[in-house]
């Protein structure tokens, strides 16, 4: 099989690893990728906006599957353009990308499909959105409806911050505030079915002791020792199958990777977003953990055969991701500055995300540089391990957070329902 995968970061690297894995993966291609794809597949720089040059270069190598990883391709309709041109697709179309597209539009289904998620107001003016923040009161949640690369959400105490974020966008989703810790959790899905895979749980804020501005994630773990013991059965049957029906009875059906974002709270368990594609990090720990062949796997949903697909297969292992981040992440991070010590990471998998090479030489290129995941016969000893192999690399200003699954690895109890 060839396989074309679509995307940059550090997503895409933990998925060309886990597709180069699988036996059937005869040619692996990568657009654009970054310098550590480069390693294990065939790069080609290309204009991702421009979705007729994506599908001319998966008919030129002649490509079985492709696999769309960063969600503006989604919502500009690549899935779309490349299904019309009878390529096999892992990734919904642009209809179907609108549950990660709009806040307010994701909310619409969950409400038609009975899924549990947090009251709401979609807001258009100052004095909607003055009302709706009133009405919920503090911790204020506020989120920007379109694409923000995961930092369009502000929970804040601060009534003027709230008002600030949403003044910035003409469409906010205000909502209440959900207490209990959060959860990822994807679904891979071929339109009709959908299986689920097992939880992750990402860091989203900077800085240690979950402070500091919301990012597009700092690191994750799985599994979740601490989680209820049926909680994959539990998305599946409350927020996964009900949500892929829905889509279904549209006539928009979804054909890819549905990640919930979930609270689990004291009022039991509740949906905060939908993305329409792999989560990162979550990605990072969930792959490493996957032993189900995942080219095979993409390959059914996207020809709408996972009815006939196995129950997806899992180490006992655990996995802790830690993302590296640029001097000044995510307000205005540094760029341009050398990389050293990526040689050094024995024992764990590098993620490359924002890299670039200058001359032969590694040098940071966005706010995320990379990742690091290790793995290991518990939570402990996978921290231990990742922590040891990241302590190797060399950024100028360079930040991490040091309590990645830390608690997790503290309590390892299972929480009952």
């Amino acid at each position: 099989m060839k396989v074309l995968l679509i995307g940059s970061g550090g997503r895409e690297h933990a998925l060309a690893q886990a597709l180069n894995r699988d036996p059937i993966v005869e040619e692996l291609h990568v657009a654009p990728g970054n310098p550590g794809i480069a390693q294990i597949a065939t790069l080609h720089q290309i204009d991702l906006d421009n979705n007729q040059l994506v599908v001319a270069l998966a008919k030129e190598l002649a490509i079985d599957l492709v696999v769309i990883g960063p969600e503006k391709p989604l919502v500009n309709g690549l899935a779309d353009a490349l299904r019309k041109a009878g390529i096999a697709t892992f990734g919904p179309s642009a209809i179907a990308a609108t549950l990660e597209g709009s806040k307010d539009f994701a909310k619409q289904v969950m409400h038609d499909a009975g899924v549990p998620t947090a009251r709401s107001f979609t807001c258009t003016t100052k004095a909607e959105m003055e009302s709706a923040l009133d009405t919920f009161g503090a911790p204020y949640v506020v989120k920007h409806d379109g694409l923000a690369a995961g930092k369009g959400v502000v929970v804040t105490n601060d009534r003027q911050i709230a008002l600030d974020h949403a003044y910035l966008s003409p469409r906010v989703v205000i909502e209440e505030f959900l207490d209990g810790p959060e959860v990822s959790l994807f679904g891979i899905s071929d339109g009709t079915t959908v299986l689920a895979m097992q939880p992750a749980q990402d860091f989203k804020r900077a800085l240690d002791g979950d402070l500091g501005p919301n990012t597009g994630g700092m690191g994750a773990y799985s599994p979740l020792p601490w989680a209820p013991a049926d909680i994959v059965e539990q998305t599946l049957t409350q927020v996964l199958k009900p949500t892929i029906a829905e889509m279904k009875a549209r006539d928009t059906p979804f054909v890819g990777l549905l990640y919930a974002g979930l609270a689990l709270t004291s009022r039991g368990m509740r949906v905060i977003e939908f993305n329409a594609r792999f989560g990162d990090p979550e990605t990072q720990v969930l792959l490493p953990r996957l032993k189900t062949p995942l080219a095979t796997l993409l390959y059914q949903a996207a020809t709408g055969a996972l009815k006939d697909a196995p129950p997806l297969e899992w180490s006992t292992t655990a996995a802790v991701t830690i993302v590296l981040a640029a001097e000044g992440y995510p307000i205005n991070p540094r760029l341009g500055d050398p990389i050293t010590g990526t040689s050094s990471v024995d024992g764990a998998y590098l993620h490359h995300a924002g890299t670039a090479l200058k001359d032969g030489v590694l040098h940071s290129a966005g706010g995320r540089v990379l990742s690091v995941t290790a793995i290991g016969e518990s939570l402990t000893a996978a921290r231990l391990a990742a922590y040891e192999a990241i302590s190797k690399i060399t950024l100028r200003g360079a930040h991490y957070r040091h309590d990645i699954a830390l608690a997790a690895s503290a309590a390892p109890k299972v929480r009952e329902n």
